[in-house]
């Protein structure tokens, strides 16, 4: 067999070998990546908010964000409380008036007519943000009451924080009814709904990572709430 010959047999036994070598990289990265996501999963479960809180402290503002039950209702009650002087309920329905809400809660009729304030341009949590970042600046505030679902808020806190990393954030996390009822891995809605607020966070983790916050508005431009 000539040099030529044993050189081109030598190559072509190589081929295999790197292919195979190559298969099992892959293989590995992806086990690798598919145990990170899980783990990741399991210590996302692991913050997530179980027990409501019972606040002892108070803040300058308080900021609800729409979308679950009793959401609305947990937040007018902190600001009639006393925990915060005003209220920001971001992310409203644009045919939504104060005056609906007030009929849905009417001891607090007047409350809500002073010291609600609605958003109506927020259409996800990235939104939510910086519109409650917008009003918090408008009104000088330096402390934050927020009150969301407890699957949403571990996302929430990242997004608000990054908007206003000079303001402090203080959960107040709301527990759905089918929480308190079962464990999240014996309700196939409930797993499914943490596991698709997982891959939001990790989406809204890189997001926040790629891009900077955009710079806020000045105080004469910036759009007043209802």
């Amino acid at each position: 067999m000539s040099i030529v010959q044993s050189q081109t047999t030598e190559s072509g036994a190589l081929r295999p070998a790197r292919s195979r070598l190559l298969l099992r990289a892959i293989a590995l990265a992806l086990v690798m990546a598919l145990a990170a996501l899980c783990g990741g999963f399991v210590w996302f479960v692991w913050r997530v908010p179980t027990h409501e809180v019972a606040l002892d402290r108070n803040a300058d503002g308080i900021v609800v964000l729409t979308g679950g039950a009793s959401r609305i209702a947990d937040a007018i009650d902190l600001l009639a409380s006393g925990h915060g002087t005003r209220l920001l309920i971001s992310g409203v329905y644009h045919a939504t008036t104060s005056d609906e809400i007030a009929h849905l809660m009417p001891k607090y009729h007047d409350l809500i007519a002073c010291c609600v304030d609605l958003d109506y341009f927020a259409v996800n949590t990235s939104g939510n943000a910086v519109e409650t970042r917008n009003w918090v600046r408008r009104r000088g505030f330096r402390s934050l009451i927020v009150v969301t679902s407890n699957y949403h808020m571990p996302r929430t806190m990242v997004e608000l924080a990054r908007q206003m990393p000079d303001v402090e954030l203080i959960p107040f996390p709301v527990i759905p009814d089918r929480m308190r009822s079962d464990p999240w891995w014996a309700n196939g809605q409930t797993a499914r709904l943490l596991l698709s607020e997982y891959l939001k966070y990790i989406v809204a983790q890189v997001r926040i990572r790629l891009s900077p916050a955009s710079p806020p508005p000045s105080l004469a431009g910036g759009a007043g709430n209802a």
